[in-house]
């Protein structure tokens, strides 16, 4: 599965091609570190699709599902860099 964002083509690997993009993938929403407090706040935007990765990969941190919550890792790693190191890092 393949999604245009912003001029360019991500890819959306298995098993995330069975996550909820909405109906508009490409919609923007504001996500904030879960470990930043109200003071030093973090955030970044990012795409629904990616928001789904996102949520994906913490559930998976919270299962203990190691090896999705590593695919999630590594998919911010080579598409949302940035982000990765706001969010994941």
């Amino acid at each position: 599965m393949n999604i245009q964002y912003k001029n360019k083509t991500y890819k959306i690997p298995k098993p995330f091609t069975k996550c909820y993009f909405g109906e508009n993938p490409t919609h923007e929403l504001t996500i904030h570190n879960r470990f930043s407090d109200e003071t030093f706040s973090q955030s970044c935007k990012l795409p629904a699709f990616a928001v789904a990765i996102y949520d994906t990969t913490i559930g998976a941190e919270a299962s203990e599902d190691y090896d999705l919550m590593n695919k999630g890792r590594e998919w911010f790693q080579k598409n949302f860099i940035n982000e990765y190191y706001v969010l994941l890092d």
